[in-house]
């Protein structure tokens, strides 16, 4: 059953072809990693689905529903609450807030809290609030921040941020995540544990689309890869038949 279908998408800065004439079907419950060299429009493709930017041309469907109109009318904050939870190459944590914090505001704007439930405190909203907590709790040991959880977001190291980042998507509890670049600037021991938690997390039934230069990683983790090239998809398939294959190769290390 397909989660995600982008038909003859189009985006262009400039006259520049960003991303031109794309189409492809995401599974659910799939892990799917797009990968490219560096200007190939694999970002670009998230800010479209997740309304940063706007398509000149084509269509975007969510779960069988068109997004394309609705890219249009609703801020960026409504299309998350549709279930499509996104990280970024530059982690935004609120840094000047603690960890729990930092998840019990995710959990918050998920659930769109009224403005006077929080104002006035009702009895509702203390329930809420002391269920909201509870998850909060659990999300952040589940990423392994529980020593953390007082920590302001400043104060965390570049994989704790990560990791930080992680749990404020699974506090949107999302049905697909879109993350950018998961594994990049993180050391080893980190890179085994954030594949770990994805692996666990895609368990549970979520799909997950990365972007990703590791390829190692990629060609280990993901089951089904998306290949592009100036803006265009080039390839796709299995690891082992994107190994193989020669426009990719080409498109990595030039003419072969």
């Amino acid at each position: 059953m397909k989660i995600l279908e982008i038909k003859n998408l189009y985006k262009n800065f400039d006259g520049l072809k960003a991303v031109d004439g794309l189409s492809f079907e995401i599974k659910k419950g799939s892990i799917v990693a797009l990968i490219g060299p560096n200007g190939s429009g694999k970002t670009t493709i998230f800010n479209l689905i997740t309304g940063f930017l706007k398509p000149d041309n084509g269509e975007i469907y969510f779960s069988s529903n068109s997004l394309t109109h609705k890219l249009n009318n609703l801020p960026t904050y409504k299309i998350a609450q549709l279930g499509i939870g996104r990280t970024f190459q530059d982690i935004k944590l609120f840094q000047q807030m603690s960890v729990l914090d930092n998840v019990m505001l995710a959990i918050k704007y998920a659930k769109e809290e009224s403005f006077y439930s929080a104002l006035f405190q009702t009895k509702n909203m203390k329930e809420k609030e002391n269920k909201n907590r509870k998850k909060a709790e659990y999300l952040i040991d589940f990423v392994g921040l529980s020593e953390k959880k007082d920590a302001f977001g400043e104060n965390l190291s570049y994989g704790q941020r990560k990791l930080l980042e992680l749990a404020r998507i699974l506090a949107l509890d999302p049905d697909i995540f879109l993350l950018d670049e998961p594994l990049a600037g993180l050391f080893p021991e980190k890179r085994t544990k954030m594949l770990n938690l994805l692996k666990q997390i895609n368990e549970q039934g979520k799909t997950i689309i990365l972007i990703e230069h590791d390829i190692n990683s990629v060609m280990d983790f993901a089951k089904h890869i998306i290949v592009l090239d100036y803006g265009k998809k080039i390839a796709e398939g299995s690891p082992n038949e994107i190994r193989e294959n020669k426009e990719v190769l080409k498109a990595y290390l030039g003419k072969i």
